[in-house]
């Protein structure tokens, strides 16, 4: 059983008075511990992709389940407490509170959380060594490099222990050395045991994956990898 489907997916927008298409029938298996990479010009539909997938973009037909549960048939509240529990995000921008540091800014999540204070540093300087910052943690965003800053955000993704992890274009705003060493992380998380969903615009990151997905017109139209579950629909 795969730990994510999606079937028949579309999403239609309405602009200028026109129906944009950005999903036009999307079918998708991935599987627990998987690393699937998704890939396609702009305006293909991947980022569409993504947040529907992250249980943020409702989509106009088809369903998606994952972990056995069906997102969209969730109430609000259901689906943002699926999302909390289930579902670790890192985006373009690094998205961090430029007045904490950056342990302070992975325990963000935590805070709505019943943990203790003591509990939570703890969580988030674990989180905060995975990623290779355990002696950064007193540092504010604007002390750190723009790889130093993207590993914060991973690490406030992952302190939770998510069991999913979607990333949108994580190494769009870095180096390739940098970019190198960010996806050398995603895939020593991977090989530790989280299922990651990345959208990227960069051939040489999906060498890190198991499969990759090309996006075109709101359709896959191609995959390579070990693992062939995806088909689009017509």
């Amino acid at each position: 059983m795969a730990l994510i489907r999606i079937e028949n997916l579309k999403k239609h927008y309405v602009s200028g008075g026109e129906t944009v298409e950005a999903l036009r029938g999307v079918d998708l298996a991935i599987e627990a511990g998987e690393f699937v990479t998704i890939m396609g010009q702009s305006g293909s539909g991947k980022s569409t992709l993504l947040s529907v997938l992250g249980g943020m973009n409702h989509p106009t037909a088809g369903t998606v389940e994952m972990a056995d549960v069906k997102l969209y048939e969730l109430s609000g509240e259901r689906l943002a407490d699926f999302r909390a529990e289930n579902l670790g995000f890192v985006f373009q921008s690094f998205h961090l509170i430029q007045y904490l540091t950056a342990l302070e800014n992975v325990m963000l999540p935590l805070v709505i959380t019943g943990m203790k204070k003591v509990e939570k540093v703890q969580a988030a300087r674990e989180a905060l060594e995975r990623v290779g910052l355990a002696g950064k943690a007193d540092r504010l965003p604007n002390q750190l490099s723009g790889g130093e800053q993207e590993r914060v955000a991973i690490a406030r993704s992952i302190v939770k222990k998510p069991p999913i992890l979607l990333a949108d274009e994580p190494t769009g705003n870095l180096d390739s050395k940098t970019s190198e060493d960010v996806m050398a992380l995603f895939r020593r998380l991977n090989d530790e045991g989280q299922t990651v969903v990345m959208v990227t615009h960069n051939p040489g990151n999906c060498t890190y994956a198991d499969r990759t997905i090309v996006l075109r017109d709101g359709l896959v139209v191609d995959e390579q990898g070990d693992t062939v579950t995806t088909r689009s629909a017509a």
